[in-house]
């Protein structure tokens, strides 16, 4: 973990930004000793957003598995899959 004085982001912009991009890392900025602002280069922001995106997609998922939610095998979901375009192949306007 870095972290550096507000002032740095001013004096050190290059070299902040140079850090972030090279190590994939945030940097921490400081204001009176306090924490107060994190920098990170736009590519690693972009992949963190994402994956905290998909882990909620997830989580609401393993949830309503766990409430009784009806899911499907790839096996099941591959037979619905070919019983429906077999029905529309024939015709079978309601299977669409």
């Amino acid at each position: 973990m870095t972290i550096k004085p507000s002032a740095a982001i001013r004096q050190n912009y290059n070299e902040i930004s140079e850090y972030c991009k090279k190590t994939g890392e945030p940097v921490y900025l400081t204001k009176n000793g306090e924490g107060d602002l994190v920098v990170m280069d736009i590519d690693s922001f972009v992949k963190r957003e994402k994956m905290l995106t998909l882990r909620e997609k997830l989580l609401v998922i393993e949830r309503d598995r766990l409430n009784g939610a009806k899911y499907y095998s790839i096996e099941e979901l591959e037979a619905e899959l070919s019983d429906m375009i077999q029905r529309a192949e024939e015709g079978d306007v309601a299977a669409i």
